[in-house]
């Protein structure tokens, strides 16, 4: 199977990320689902998201849980059993996880596209990065932004939020690999740390 990288945080959580290269029959196998689950599987009409689905829960048999552990609240975010926090991602071949004993945590995988260009003012004032000439290297500047405050609003956990008005995500360089972040809203604040890592034309952002 396919377990991409791990990585570890802190002495209480990790990311692990699967690079989804399976076939849907073979991520299917050894890995049991309940009831509501099997159903939302069956539900999915694309093959990507299918697999996607199931290389979580793989990557969930990773770190000793199965789907069974794994409960959804009413705004779609997941928790564990047991009281650990958890976020999780998906995106096209790569799926992973960040899960800490301690921590709110939030992850998030994109692949670099042309289109973050298009919807960049939705989620962040584009005049910051004006100074970015090299197109690739402003995808992939807006790519991690985006990232962490999608990763940031899963933390939150709640619909309100809004990406442009209500999350910040501090500057950074690229060779840092890491940056803060902070969620302002309803006159409260809170602070988190954002780290970033790009491979095979995706970058994956996680926060804590």
């Amino acid at each position: 199977m396919a377990l991409y990288k791990t990585l570890t945080v802190n002495k209480t959580t990790k990311v692990l990320i699967w690079k989804i290269e399976e076939s849907f029959n073979d991520l299917n196998t050894n890995v049991l689902l309940t009831d509501k689950s099997r159903n939302r599987l069956n539900g999915m009409k694309s093959e990507l998201h299918q697999k996607g689905f199931l290389s979580v829960r793989h990557l969930l048999k990773e770190v000793g849980y199965s789907d069974a552990d794994l409960i959804y609240d009413e705004f779609g975010k997941p928790h564990l059993k047991d009281g650990k926090y958890i976020s999780i991602t998906h995106s096209f071949t790569f799926s992973g996880l960040i899960i800490s004993d301690t921590l709110h945590v939030g992850i998030d995988i994109e692949k670099q596209r042309d289109k973050i260009l298009k919807i960049a003012h939705k989620f962040t004032p584009v005049e910051e990065y004006k100074t970015i000439a090299n197109h690739d290297a402003l995808i992939s500047k807006l790519t991690i932004v985006w990232g962490a405050k999608e990763s940031l609003y899963k933390i939150y956990g709640k619909k309100k939020l809004l990406f442009l008005h209500h999350i910040y995500v501090d500057d950074f360089r690229f060779a840092d690999e890491k940056t803060s972040g902070e969620i302002r809203y309803n006159g409260e604040e809170s602070s988190y740390n954002i780290q970033f890592l790009e491979f095979e034309g995706f970058t994956c952002v996680f926060a804590y």
